[in-house]
């Protein structure tokens, strides 16, 4: 019998399905060696080798996978196709040889590789095996020794000189950069004032009206600040108030829009985050377990790629279910922009396209059903017919100025029938060139401008996509750990802001250690993982030239920086314990007020809540931002436990017109009233948060 060695237990019991009686699968539950926790575990002075330990949690499976490789007549290694899945399979084919040399057996081994786990996939991997690509093994080797040179350096640095539980990495610092910088720009953001001015027009005859907004002076186009005051605005309507409003230009055309290609990792994470509002964690675990049971492709992929066998069945399903003018009459190719793209087996598809979301609804969890059925979506309108819109655009004189209506309707609704995305349709109403209308009424607007969004899930990994900072795989543990150690949160509008923690660790590295956050360098050094993964550079040499200038400049910041640039400030309280002044110290949940007499006296106190300017509905205290153990925010009442008063929607000032109810935030930029038997709501005025 031979032994397969997958790393999942789930993707074993498929296999198992599959191959039956002749093989035995088993699962090694991830890595089965690692470097040593607590330690650094890397010689630095010579070499750079890393000392690889077995973990507590995976002896015991170690010890099966011994004593079934004893037994076995062969042993196939078939863990997943990328640089995480080759050095598993390194470190097992280590430990099994090892094994086997000391029972007096010859040690050999089968590496196979397959992109979908289905019985045809798997069959063709067994008839053709490989070696493993120590290429791979050495660009997985570089990424971890390198992230833990930086951890396990810098991390101390922090303890040291700011507060313990800090920690700094390579990549979740970059990404600590991205959103603090963005909260800078907003910061710094100045508002500027605009109008613009808008007529509502009708033919004659008809009683509908319809818009039009001023756009050109004298044939000029007017800039976005044209008209930078209301009186400016003012002038300009009584100039117009009474002029003849004539159809001056009218341009009709058919404008295409094309399907989305089918999923990779990043676009993956980005529309689930949209459509879905699931977390890129979340979303990456409920993928593992779709790919392990056999029904979508491989998870971690940057390529577009298809196989022909997908695409038939595409092409059968879509003249089946919606029509033969629904397919796009071709099969469509996609090409990747992700920076330095690799691991290019396919998209992420159904890995049978037949068995469509319904058939699967009542054997799927919620989040598996859900992903499953955008993947499948995406992947059938990634080979459909463009969707068709009629296009108008309208222009109406006014003396010396020129107002522009624009209108599209759907002509043809192609991929749109199944893969919904937003659009407006528009109609202006059937007009002729030279036709005059009348005038009902011009209205000034007023705008301002509005400061750069913060980040949500989907920007952030679109950013560090753009940036080159990391790998789609990546993406999902960079921004849970960036939360779990407390650098960003979560604003109400489920929006990424740096904490005080963060902002000062950030502050810290870019003045101090300013190559560890800078982005062009941390995108550099995925170029030469990727240039290690191919064969083309070898990894001791690319770690050897990044550690030694590093841990110089480290040595020099320690004698450098001094603690009391981080450390507590004096302030007028006095301890209720022992009478001493108490200090502001900095912690890892932000700041906090703390005995000056410590560590013989151990008073601590939280800074004042934040207040936000509105009294609690049932006792009239102040609401304040509150903080569950988990560090999820919610409001709450000051009065608290004399008032139970809480919720998880900021409470607005605003009362409900028809039920005069407390209003608070809701999603998609809504107010709304807090009595649900009320359901009134309304759109909120636009924010940075957008």
């Amino acid at each position: 019998m031979d032994l397969i060695i997958v790393e999942s237990p789930t993707k074993a019991k498929t296999i198992q399905r599959f191959l039956g009686s002749e093989y035995k699968v088993l699962s090694s539950y991830g890595h089965v060696r690692d470097l040593p926790k607590g330690k650094l575990g890397v010689d630095t002075e010579k070499t750079f080798e890393p000392k690889y330990v077995t973990p507590p949690k995976a002896r015991k499976v170690i010890k099966i996978l011994k004593e079934s490789a004893e037994k076995s007549d062969k042993i196939i290694l078939a863990t997943d196709e990328d640089r995480e899945g080759e050095a598993i399979s390194w470190h097992l084919a280590q430990i099994l040889e090892s094994s086997l040399k000391k029972s007096g057996k010859e040690f050999s081994y089968e590496r196979i590789a397959f992109h979908e786990i289905t019985k045809s996939a798997i069959d063709k991997a067994l008839k053709n095996p490989r070696k493993i690509n120590l290429d791979l093994v050495n660009a997985q080797q570089a990424r971890r020794v390198l992230d833990r040179l930086v951890g396990y350096k810098l991390s101390p640095f922090l303890w040291k000189k700011v507060t313990r539980g800090l920690s700094a990495g390579r990549v979740q610092s970059a990404a600590l950069k991205i959103v603090t910088d963005r909260e800078e720009e907003i910061k710094a953001f100045k508002t500027r004032e605009y109008w613009t001015i808008e007529a509502l027009l009708k033919k004659n005859e008809e009683k509908e009206m319809f818009s039009s907004l001023l756009n050109k002076k004298d044939n000029e186009v007017l800039g976005k600040f044209s008209i930078s005051k209301k009186e400016k605005a003012d002038k300009i309507i009584e100039k117009i108030n009474e002029a003849e409003y004539r159809v001056e230009k009218i341009e009709k055309k058919e404008v295409k829009r094309n399907p989305f290609p089918p999923f990779s990792t990043s676009s993956l994470q980005q529309e689930s985050w949209n459509k879905l509002h699931l977390p890129a964690k979340i979303t990456m675990i409920t993928a593992q377990r779709l790919y392990e049971t056999g029904l979508i492709t491989y998870h971690r992929t940057d390529s577009f790629n298809l196989s022909s066998s997908s695409l038939l069945s595409a092409k059968e399903i879509i003249e089946k279910e919606y029509g033969k003018n629904y397919w796009a009459g071709f099969q469509r190719e996609y090409k990747t922009k992700s920076k330095g793209a690799q691991e290019a087996h396919e998209a992420i598809r159904p890995s049978s396209p037949e068995k469509n979301p319904e058939s699967l609804q009542d054997k799927l969890e919620k989040n598996q059903y859900n992903l499953y059925d955008l993947i499948w979506k995406r992947f059938i309108a990634s080979q459909m017919s463009q969707a068709l819109f009629e296009s108008v655009s309208v222009d109406i004189s006014a003396k010396n100025f020129t107002f522009r209506s624009s209108g599209q309707t759907l002509k043809f609704d192609g991929f749109l029938k199944i893969y919904k995305t937003s659009f407006k349709e528009e109609e202006i109403p059937l007009l002729e060139e030279g036709e005059i209308l009348k005038l009902l009424k011009l209205r000034p607007l007023q705008h301002f401008t509005q400061p750069p969004s913060r980040y949500s899930e989907a920007t952030l990994i679109k950013a560090l996509e753009k940036e080159g900072i990391g790998r789609p795989s990546t993406y999902a543990p960079i921004i849970s750990t960036i939360q779990t150690r407390n650098y960003v949160e979560k604003n109400e509008n489920r929006k990424f802001k740096p904490t005080e923690i963060g902002e000062l660790v950030n502050g810290i590295l870019k003045k101090h250690f300013p190559k560890i956050v800078n982005l062009k360098f941390t995108a550099e050094m995925e170029k030469k993982f990727d240039q290690i993964a191919i064969g083309e550079k070898k990894w001791v040499p690319v770690i050897k030239e990044f550690y030694g200038p590093f841990e110089k400049n480290l040595e020099s910041k320690y004698e450098e920086v001094s603690k009391k640039e981080f450390s507590e400030k004096p302030t007028d309280k006095i301890c209720p314990d022992c009478k001493s002044p108490m200090v502001l110290k900095m912690g890892r949940f932000g700041k906090f007020y703390a005995c000056s007499n410590f560590p013989e006296c151990k008073h601590t106190e939280s800074i004042e809540d934040k207040k936000i300017g509105v009294k609690c509905p049932k006792c009239g205290g102040d609401i304040i931002e509150k903080k569950t153990k988990k560090r999820k925010l919610f409001w709450g009442c000051s009065n608290w436990p004399k008032c139970d008063y809480a919720s998880w929607n900021k409470p607005t000032e605003e009362k409900c017109p028809e039920c005069g109810s407390m209003m608070v935030e809701g999603k998609k930029e809504m107010i709304i009233c807090s009595n649900k038997e009320c359901g009134y709501k309304k759109k909120k005025n636009v924010s940075q948060d957008n």
